[in-house]
């Protein structure tokens, strides 16, 4: 009967729920997680965490398969978005490969970066207007949600934190593949008037046409909030240039 479940479970889907096994069997709980713990120890199943499980494909090993992290993360949180380093690596905007997944969300996670089949996951909460300018991609016949080019380097200025630091935004800018418009509009979308000062500099160094509106505030913010507060100032953008020499300067 273990196998019979698995083989039904698998047709709809290779990641399910204790939910959704107990909506399909109608075994008592109690008894559930006593198959779902024995099917574990023979290798048809994986925990991915609590209440979620991977099944294994006949033939492979436990502990040596598992389905692509982004795929993986599509199962942690509702709604989501691969989204900020992730993002900018997969759409080859920058070189340098993130040890951890980033995962944009609205929803509140208990567990903000779990650990699952070795690799590292960080859920992202963030308001409801900042959730926007997201796609789907295929992933192994799997469809991601994804923050579209524009909206990672966004995100990106919003949080360098999460993308490596800004060094890596100001070589996305430098891609050429970028929708300028775009960048602009989302810019003043996302209402952090870091975000645009930012946005502004870098594009003007790299020789990025962008529509912004200037400084409402004589306050001076860090261009890069992830490194010292030391540099001159910029009195165009109100910023601290503490990282002016790794900057891509615009071509001659």
């Amino acid at each position: 009967m273990t196998i019979e479940i698995l083989k039904s479970m698998a047709k709809e889907n290779q990641v399910f729920s204790f939910a959704q096994l107990y909506q399909k069997t109608h075994i008592k709980k109690e008894m559930l997680w006593v198959i779902l713990s024995r099917m574990e120890e023979k290798g048809f199943i994986e925990r991915i965490e609590k209440g979620k499980y991977l099944i294994i494909p006949l033939g492979s090993e436990k502990g040596k398969y598992t389905l692509h992290e982004f795929v993986i993360a599509s199962y942690l949180v509702k709604p989501y978005a691969i989204s900020y380093w992730s993002a900018l690596h997969h759409y080859g905007l920058t070189e340098q490969i993130p040890a951890t997944v980033f995962v944009q969300t609205l929803a509140r996670k208990k567990k903000s970066q779990p650990e699952i089949f070795g690799v590292n996951y960080q859920i992202v909460r963030v308001k409801e207007e900042k959730f926007f300018g997201i796609r789907t991609e295929w992933v192994e016949e799997t469809p991601i949600s994804i923050t579209d080019k524009e909206k990672t380097v966004i995100d990106c200025l919003d949080k360098p934190h999460y993308a490596g630091g800004i060094t890596e935004v100001a070589k996305a800018l430098m891609n050429g593949s970028l929708d300028h418009d775009k960048l602009s509009e989302y810019a003043v979308r996302i209402d952090n008037f870091a975000v645009v000062r930012r946005l502004g500099y870098l594009c003007e160094k790299a020789g990025v046409p962008v529509n912004l509106p200037p400084p409402r505030s004589n306050k001076y913010l860090l261009l890069d909030p992830t490194m010292p507060a030391k540099g001159k100032n910029d009195p165009k953008w109100r910023l601290v240039i503490n990282q002016e020499t790794v900057l891509p300067e615009s071509p001659e």
